[in-house]
């Protein structure tokens, strides 16, 4: 079967690259690759169960069109500061100019209009004031907040208009290997995902885009071809859970409060990261069994709880070059604690040394959104490097947001973002193997929907100035 251009992965990049060629007057026969399915047949199955079935061959909330975005609170960040390093490749004005034109086009399918962050400078003043006192920095970055459940909808139009326009989309299909012939990647080989059945799909330029979830894959797949590519930097933290009279002013003024810190005695970097004012902490699982802690917020439904992760930054250096399998250990052993599901402890045991016990829970303000998550200890998983980052991180946090660290904080474990694995590439997204590029959170290069969508967009502009016989911008 052959094509102009397989897509692997209909994640934000994937959705992006594809949708701008359309836009671009493209002749090209693109077809998408898809493990998971269509929006509209993405359910998760806790929401009758009550809790996490582990449901099989795939997570719907990590899995299927636009990947994890459908079911995240879906926020977008509409500032090149935030989002990955991008704008180290290709330039931060080229960058934030894309980002600008890519928010354009989720208001056409449906974004909210009003932005977050902005017309509070005063107050905005005044917590960077207490931020600085407290040794962290403030990035402020204005926020379209989509919601969980408009998130949805929003994907859910582009994933028709593709669909219109003549994209192919191969949904219930994992993509196993890349076909490589003379150093160029001429196609793929995907497997059904239901009966296993195999088949090859050939192309002219292949596109992986396979996201955060697919980035384990995608380092195996660099090892296997020789895609030069480096082990860059993997999280490893906690989701934190407060009441939102702790947030209130951070809530209001920023609605998310990007905090970066080094604290002592590592130096290791520390930040703040999706904050979800009245939301939820959720849980999703990866393949191999292995359960996460993440966060989301409904534009409509609040709870009394805001959450946001904590999280540090780990790199290695030679001769460890497995960012990611390390992270993974982190969390089975985590899992191991909590029977498989989300441990959950008060800031005050973890300070005191001792367990937190379901009992301990339901005598705080603070009630858990993960009613499934395991009263436990988060210290018996979490390296110590790692602890220590976390809970002088929260000491700081206090100072900026007072109440932060009280006793009855509650933190979830793990919560782990696997990127490291950035594919070395040109200004033009161009590895060291012909006609393959790697997008979006796998390839390392972003964080997060808008700077994964922004990348889909170039590349949808420099595959149609090739079509078109333009010199790439």
């Amino acid at each position: 079967m052959k094509y102009d251009l397989v897509v692997v992965g209909a994640g934000p990049a994937g959705i992006f690259t594809a949708l701008q060629l359309i836009r671009r007057g493209t002749n090209k026969k693109i077809i998408v690759i898809e493990k998971g399915q269509p929006v509209e047949k993405r359910h998760c199955l806790k929401i009758k169960a009550g809790r996490c079935v582990n449901c099989r061959p795939y997570c719907h909330i990590t899995t299927g069109f636009s990947g994890a975005g459908a079911f995240s609170d879906g926020k977008l960040s509409l500032s090149h500061e935030v989002g990955g390093q991008l704008p180290d490749l290709v330039g931060v004005n080229f960058v934030q100019e894309m980002i600008d034109y890519t928010d354009q086009i989720y208001l056409e399918f449906g974004a909210d209009h009003q932005i977050e962050g902005l017309g509070n400078e005063e107050r905005i003043k005044q917590i960077r004031r207490r931020a600085i006192h407290a040794g962290l920095k403030l990035v402020d970055c204005p926020i379209r907040h989509m919601g969980t459940e408009k998130a949805q909808g929003i994907y859910k139009a582009l994933q028709d208009y593709l669909l219109q326009s003549g994209v192919e989309i191969l949904f219930g299909h994992n993509c196993e290997n890349l076909i490589l012939k003379d150093k160029a990647c001429v196609g793929v080989q995907v497997e059904n995902v239901s009966s296993g059945k195999q088949m090859e799909l050939f192309a002219d330029e292949i596109v992986v885009a396979t996201g955060r979830r697919g980035a384990d894959w995608l380092e195996k797949i660099c090892q296997v071809h020789g895609i030069a590519h480096q082990a860059g930097t993997v999280d490893i933290g906690v989701r934190v859970e407060v009441r939102n009279e702790v947030m209130e002013e951070v809530n209001e003024a920023l609605y998310e409060s990007k905090l970066i810190g080094y604290p002592n005695p590592f130096k290791d970097k520390v930040r703040t990261f999706c904050q979800n004012p009245g939301g939820f902490v959720s849980q999703e699982n990866y393949d191999n069994d292995l359960a996460v802690v993440n966060g989301h917020s409904y534009k409509n439904f609040k709870t009394d709880n805001t959450n946001l992760s904590i999280l540090c930054s780990h790199n290695f250096t030679h001769p460890f070059n497995q960012p990611i399998a390390y992270a993974q250990k982190v969390g089975e052993l985590t899992n191991m604690l909590a029977n498989g599901q989300i441990l959950v402890q008060r800031f005050g045991d973890i300070l005191d040394g001792k367990r937190t016990w379901e009992k301990e829970l339901t005598r705080s303000n603070v009630r858990p959104t993960l009613p499934d998550a395991i009263a436990g200890d988060i210290t018996a998983g979490m390296p110590y490097r790692a602890m220590t980052n976390i809970i002088n991180f929260i000491h700081a946090m206090d100072v900026v947001v007072p109440g932060f660290a009280a006793p009855e904080t509650l933190l979830y474990s793990p919560e782990l973002k696997f990127y490291s694995n950035r594919v070395k590439m040109d200004k033009h997204f161009n590895t060291n193997i012909a006609n393959l590029y790697t997008l979006g959170d796998s390839s390392g290069w972003t964080r997060g929907l808008m700077m994964a969508s922004a990348m889909g967009v170039i590349m949808g502009n420099y595959l149609a100035d090739d079509e078109q016989g333009k010199e790439r911008s």
